[in-house]
């Protein structure tokens, strides 16, 4: 005899989405914790610092690619992301990008605090003296070239996945995810290049606290575009059914206005 438990499992009667319990939320939180521990550590220059770094965010991605896979099952093969629940998932993230604003918000706080009033202690004038600036329309301009460029690209494939032009989604997607690690790694090389480092001051914290966390964003947006690449080319990307690559491209156009701000407040403005 069936019990009642088990007849309401088989036949679900609402259009909800209710999750079975999953070990990755609670990773995670745990891999973010280590990561936070790690990056003060190393900042701080304590020992082994920056292995509790890379053992955080070791776990952190593998928790990630997991938490994704069962995501991507449950909406692909098992037909859970139903309107309602695509409705649901919209508005988490909205509210996901406008928390990211808040901290990008007090990054650009904390410069403008330093910028526009300099403390006695590091001369009263902006940038402190020893510093040599970097020059904005250099890499960094070229650099907004590329970004700007990708927000495009992003925006042609949304438009070819509606449309069920699949060669070009391919290859507009594919344009995103090379000029993305082209974007990190000319950033890379300016880090490199510059002459000053995360302890120089003032300077050097805001300039490498609010790029180098707008980097960090750049890397999760490619690996989420990557991610979109694989399975647009697996068929799991549909006119209908496509909200993972909506989000990802969501999530990559507030990377590129945030740059837009970061280009004209830090590397522009700020080295004059």
């Amino acid at each position: 005899m069936i019990q009642l438990s088990q007849v309401s499992k088989v036949v679900q009667r609402h259009p909800f989405h209710l999750v079975d319990p999953s070990p990755w939320p609670f990773v995670a939180s745990l891999a973010a914790f280590t990561c936070t521990i790690g990056g003060v550590m190393y900042m701080h220059a304590y020992a082994n610092g920056q292995f509790v770094l890379t053992c955080g965010f070791s776990i952190l991605f593998i928790s990630m690619f997991v938490w994704w896979r069962d995501v991507v099952r449950e909406s692909t093969f098992e037909g859970h992301h139903t309107g309602i629940v695509q409705q649901g998932l919209r508005y988490g993230v909205i509210l996901f990008i406008v928390s990211e604003i808040l901290f990008f918000f007090a990054f650009f706080w904390a410069f403008f605090h330093s910028s526009l009033a300099p403390a006695i202690e590091i001369g009263s004038i902006w940038p402190p003296k020893g510093i040599s600036v970097l020059n904005p329309w250099e890499i960094p301009f070229l650099n907004t070239l590329i970004l700007l460029l990708s927000g495009c690209t992003v925006t042609w494939c949304h438009h070819a996945i509606v449309a069920n032009f699949r060669s070009q989604a391919i290859l507009s997607l594919s344009l995103t995810v090379v000029l993305a690690i082209l974007f990190s790694s000319l950033q890379v090389y300016e880090y490199k290049m510059a002459d000053f480092r995360l302890s120089d001051g003032i300077y050097g914290s805001t300039f490498y606290m609010a790029t180098g966390f707008h980097g960090f964003h750049v890397f999760i947006g490619t690996v989420s575009l990557f991610i979109c690449l694989i399975r647009l080319i697996q068929y799991q990307l549909t006119q209908q059914h496509h909200f993972g690559f909506e989000s990802a491209a969501w999530y990559w156009h507030f990377v590129d206005v945030v740059w837009l701000f970061l280009f004209v407040s830090i590397y522009w403005w700020g080295g004059l």
